[in-house]
């Protein structure tokens, strides 16, 4: 079972790896920049060297690069869909230069100027990003809470844009426990998660399933609210999360973004997961 965290990158790049290694995970999730600025450098030659030899000296594997969080690649105002067009088209690279595999984005909001123009935004963004890049990295779609506006809440949805994509076999899904509840995929039994198992195999196949983000919700089904919570201390509970690690959704690496707080860290998270998957 492959386990872990979002981790930092502060200080430098290489030191993601590190703290992996500290906390005892065998794969990882990280941002390559300042996720809430427009503005960034060149990887600076040195880090990107050590974080690819570090990576090499451990059995950590796969690692994922995030998109940040101000891109939107369904935006209706130019000025932004610009930029988040360039985002992701860089991301892609930063993929090749730091020999990670996977790059995961949200696909963003239409802010209020309906579905149908936040689909041709998305996918002309990642047919436009795919082609300047020119990266070998797998674009990973991941599922979102259903908040107004948003983009990509049900399966059909994340279907209708991989099937417009002309780079689709470079595609692939991120499913976020904590969103998909959100949104109405009920995950609190075995049944419900077989269910929602079947669902996702139907309309998207699971070989485009290659990561989970293992998030509890403090949100109750259907809330639309994308809040995560400790893992069996919101919604969806303990039970739910026994069920999703051992179905196939837990033999696909597991990245949490749960909080770090007065009632757990990131250990007690670990300990938790491994708990649940053994029981």
């Amino acid at each position: 079972m492959r386990i872990g965290f979002h981790v930092s990158i502060a200080d430098s790049i290489d030191e993601a790896v590190d703290r992996a290694v500290e906390i005892g995970v065998n794969t990882f999730q990280i941002f390559t920049r300042n996720p809430r600025g427009w503005q960034f450098k060149p990887l600076d030659p040195e880090e990107k060297n050590l974080f690819k030899e570090k990576l090499g000296k451990v059995d950590i594997e796969p690692v994922f690069i995030h998109m940040p969080y101000l891109p939107n690649l369904a935006s209706p105002r130019d000025e932004v869909y610009i930029l988040s067009v360039r985002s992701l088209t860089t991301e892609l690279r930063r993929c090749d230069e730091l020999g990670v595999p996977f790059l995961v984005t949200h696909l963003g909001s239409h802010l209020g100027s309906g579905k149908a123009m936040g689909f041709k935004r998305i996918i002309e963004a990642v047919n436009t990003a795919f082609s300047e890049a020119r990266s070998e990295a797998t674009l990973l779609l991941e599922n979102t809470a259903g908040t107004r506006n948003s983009m990509g809440s049900s399966f059909e949805d994340i279907r209708r844009v991989i099937d417009s994509i002309a780079f689709d076999e470079r595609v692939g899904v991120c499913f976020d426990t904590c969103h998909a509840f959100a949104a109405g995929y009920d995950l609190r039994g075995r049944e419900a998660v077989e269910d929602v198992l079947a669902a996702f195999d139907s309309v998207l196949g699971l070989k485009r399933l290659k990561l989970i983000h293992l998030n509890d919700s403090v949100g109750s089904l259907r809330s639309y609210i994308d809040r995560h919570e400790h893992i069996g201390l919101g919604r969806i509970g303990e039970e739910g999360f026994k069920a999703i690690l051992n179905c196939e959704f837990g033999r696909r690496p597991l990245i949490m973004e749960t909080p770090v707080d007065e009632k757990r860290g990131d250990l007690e998270n670990l300990m938790k997961v491994r708990e649940l998957a053994e029981a």
